[in-house]
């Protein structure tokens, strides 16, 4: 790492600071032109740990930039990963605060919520399909804290990977009751279809990301838990959303979802 500690501290504090007031703050690479990937994971961590001390519990994992779409969206060419608390799930049918978040977007994706452990370094596909107990269909909110203009993928996994939450469906599935890579997602924003794709857009097989994520915490010492819930990736772009909108998301054999933004 090329951050002194003291300053992955003031970062994690400001991006803190910025998530309870709603405010965004300068890129880290911009003024920190030397940060590594390494910094911006022990920025996460120091957040993270700050966020399990004050009460909030970890449920699960995201997965960002995993398609050609969002990489093409944000200019970031590899994927990134972030943390998921207990507050920031929500069930299809809810109303959700716009208030909550900053550079409101919402994807299309896929979650697999783990039956079993599973860790790298070698974990393939298969060994992912074998320790994924279910699927349930997915939209992801985003969250950024780090001005949009210019950032990369150090700004962004310093802020979470941009997660704010997600609204997962009521149908769950086991990975073989479906052909996932060809699962779809035709996004609709106020009654008007916005984005659509299918979910081989992300690495070819949407739980191609379970394992590179497994391969990637060997790497920090550490393995994904039976029970998490990991949310693989967009296969659209990212779409805006306001207070008042209203979204639905048909998945096809895995149902819809909907929610709307008060």
């Amino acid at each position: 790492m090329s951050l002194a500690p003291e300053v992955i501290a003031q970062l994690a504090e400001e991006l803190a600071e910025a998530d309870r007031t709603r405010t965004l703050i300068p890129r880290i690479t911009a003024r920190h032109p030397d940060a590594t990937v390494e910094d911006s994971y022990a920025i996460q961590g120091v957040w993270r740990d700050r966020m399990i001390a004050e009460g909030r519990r970890l449920v699960g994992r995201k997965i960002g930039l995993t398609s050609k779409a969002m990489q093409q969206a944000t200019g970031i060419t590899e994927p990134d990963y972030g943390v998921m608390f207990d507050d920031t799930v929500y069930g299809s049918g809810d109303e959700i605060p716009v208030e909550r978040f900053s550079n409101v977007r919402i994807e299309v994706e896929l979650a697999f919520v783990l039956g079993r452990p599973l860790e790298g370094p070698d974990c393939t596909l298969e060994d992912a399909l074998a320790a994924i107990e279910s699927v349930v269909p997915a939209l992801e909110v985003l969250n950024s804290h780090i001005e949009l203009e210019g950032r990369t993928i150090v700004d962004t996994i310093s802020d979470n990977a941009a997660y704010g939450a997600m609204v997962l469906g009521p149908r769950r599935v086991a990975p073989g009751e479906v052909d996932l890579p060809w699962v779809p997602g035709v996004l609709s924003r106020n009654g008007e279809i916005e984005e659509t794709g299918v979910a081989a857009g992300v690495l070819g097989h949407p739980a191609r990301g379970v394992a590179w994520l497994a391969n990637k915490f060997h790497q920090h010492g550490a393995r994904l838990e039976a029970g998490e819930i990991i949310l693989a990736g967009s296969f659209t772009r990212p779409m805006w959303v306001q207070a008042g909108d209203s979204v639905e998301c048909d998945f096809g054999p895995l149902g819809v979802i909907a929610c709307r933004f008060v």
